[in-house]
Formats: C-alpha cells, structure tokens, sequence
C-alpha cells in the first residue's frame, strides 16, 4: 500500500516537473511576451503615476502627434544636459532623432554642441538675431529654445522632447549593473584645462562613473564630432541594456534614481506604450548620423565655433523629411551616407552588438 502511494506520489511530481520544464521552455521563448504580461499586471499603474512627475509640456508648442499611434513616425529631440549643483547647465548632448514604430527603425542625427546657429527666440540688444553656439539655447531658454532653434536648423517639425541630466544617469547605470562600451584603448583625460580622468579599454561592463566619464572624454582628435558619436553609442548602450530580459521589474526603481533629472513632453502613457513596443520587437535597427562640419574662430581670440557643412545639412535635412514620411516603407528610406556602403551587410548603430557579454544579458 506505501509502495503504491509512493509510486503515484512519484508520478504525480514527475507530471508537475514536466509541466514546470514546459512552462519554462515555453516562457524561455515567450519571454518579451510573458514580460509584458508581467509588467501590465503588477507595473503598469505604479509607472505611469511615478512618471507624472517628469511630463513637463513646453508652454506654446503643442506636441504633434499628441497621442501615440503605432503606424505613425514622430520626430524627439532628445537633450543631454550636463548640469551640476543649482547651475541652468547646457545641452551637451542634442539629437534630432525620428522613431518609426511600425517598422522598428530610428534615425538619430547628433548636432555638435558648438554648431553655429540662429537662437531662436533671442535677439541681441540692437533687435538683431542671436547667433550662438547650439548648446547656448539651453541655457537661454531651456527645452523651448532648444527645440525651435533645432526646427530652424533643420527646417522640420519636433513632435517632442526630452531632456536628460547625465549626472542623474550615474545612479541608473550602476541600478542596471553597469553598460557595454565599445572601449579599445585607455581614454585618458590630463589637459590642464579639463577634469582628469582615466576609463580603462577593454572591461566587460562599465559603472555609471566610467560611462559618464566615456561621454565627457573631449581629447581625441575627432573633437567635437567624435564626442557626438560617443553619445550616440552611450545613449544606444543605456536603451540595449534596458530592453534586456530581467531589467523590466526595474523599471520603478529607475524612474525614482531619474527623479527630477528627467522631463518630457510625451504623457505616461505614450511613454509606456512606446517602451512596450520597443521592448516587445525582437531587433531595433538604429541608423546615426553626426552633421558634418569644421571647426574655427570667427576672429582671432574669439570663441570656438563650429560651422555646418551647407551640402551635408541639406542632405540631413531631406534625410529627416524622408524619414518622417508615413508612406515610405523601411525599404523605401534613404540612409546617411554612413551606411550606403553596407547596405548588402545589416545595419545597426554606432553601438551595434560591438561587445557583446554574456554579463549584459543578466
């Protein structure tokens, strides 16, 4: 009588462990679909109330589209500002980036921070136009002037903003146990005139000191237009990170780390459903471009500016128009000229799988 009670207990835990086996194999595979599951069940509210805090709409630009449609691309400027203490700071960072849901494909065009330009919205004492640095814009009249100086630029619409404050992003790295950069040689930062540092090459995972100190590195000889690229793959980094399996359940606890570091134009709910989209695809295919140009002084002794090639920024510009047009299809859309020599190779971006880890998949 134990014996048979014995072999039916062992055939009932035989059935259960087949039953977990499957249930594991198949969330293995469904794991993006079972993640969203999970995050709509438990995450889903607590989110989208902790993200009130950070929609901040620009008084007098009215975000176009206002609510998020799947077919549609929209256009973000994206703002990576280096503020430190109660300082205005600058925007370091500005990418003019197009997002087009329907076919997984964003467009991000890095403007260097000393782009001359008109400043939208400022004028001199004389009632004549201000003509500044890119990275001036910030300061003068935060997102606003930032994102009409950059419509002017390029001469195409912003749908929305967002700004970040890099120093806030030292806490989200380390939370998400460090990023993967594309380091192959020491970056030394010595000149007497910058901060010092050293980010060694070659480390599997970078804390949120290291990657901080990867964007502000500025003694390469590529200058201004290296150190745009570095963002790009800095911020590619951060996104490849957050998509990975397991980072989802974070999602709160990095929306507190950001606290006010953090603003936007896009409500909570387009922002979760636009995280949901890019968590659910299976490969996100990011094309970069920096606007080419070259650097000098209008005068002897005066500031450093950096002029925009005219031929590449009207390119850039009938790139981004190209891009923002429903009607073409991912086949259909031109690409920088970057990418024209590979178009027979998969495209991906500047931080394309470059190094990839298997301690960046936890």
């Amino acid at each position: 009588m134990i014996k048979r009670k014995r072999t039916r207990l062992y055939k009932w835990l035989t059935a259960v462990l087949v039953v977990l086996v499957l249930a594991g194999t198949a969330g293995y595979y469904n794991r993006n679909a079972l993640a969203m599951w999970g995050f709509d069940l438990f995450l889903s509210d607590n989110v989208k109330k902790k993200l009130e805090n950070s929609y901040k709409p620009i008084e007098g630009h009215t975000p176009e589209p206002t609510a998020y449609k799947k077919e549609e691309p929209f256009s973000m400027l994206l703002l990576g500002v280096d503020q430190r203490g109660k300082e205005v700071g600058r925007s370091d960072t500005m990418i003019y980036t197009v997002v087009r849901p329907v076919d997984g494909a964003i467009l991000m065009v890095s403007i260097p921070r000393d782009t001359y330009v008109d400043i939208v919205g400022k004028t001199t004492k004389t009632g004549n136009q201000w003509q500044d640095k890119i990275t001036h814009a910030y300061a003068f009249g935060g997102a606003k002037m930032s994102v009409e100086t950059t419509e002017k630029l390029f001469g195409s619409r912003v749908d929305h903003y967002a700004t970040i404050n890099f120093t806030g992003f030292r806490e989200v790295i380390d939370a998400m146990g460090g990023i993967s950069l594309p380091i192959t040689e020491d970056l030394v930062n010595d000149d007497p005139d910058h901060e010092k540092f050293v980010v060694k090459a070659g480390k599997p995972l970078y804390n949120g000191t290291e990657a901080l100190n990867y964007v502000r590195y500025r003694e390469d000889a590529g200058g201004d237009t290296s150190r745009a690229g570095r963002h790009q793959i800095f911020l590619n980094a951060i996104m490849n990170k957050a998509s990975k399996v397991g980072q989802w359940t974070k999602i709160p606890e990095l929306i507190d780390i950001m606290g006010q570091n953090f603003s936007t134009d896009l409500t909570p709910q387009h922002m979760i459903d636009l995280t949901k989209s890019m968590l659910q695809s299976d490969q996100r295919t990011i094309y970069s471009h920096t606007l080419k140009g070259e650097g000098h002084r209008k005068k002897a002794g005066g500031a450093w500016y950096y002029f925009a090639d005219d031929d590449d920024l009207a390119k850039t510009e009938a790139l981004i128009k190209a891009w923002l047009d429903p009607a073409k299809t991912k086949e259909m859309l031109p690409l920088p000229e970057e990418y024209q020599q590979k178009v027979k190779k998969p495209v991906q971006s500047l931080s394309a799988t470059q190094s990839k880890t298997t301690a960046d998949k936890k």
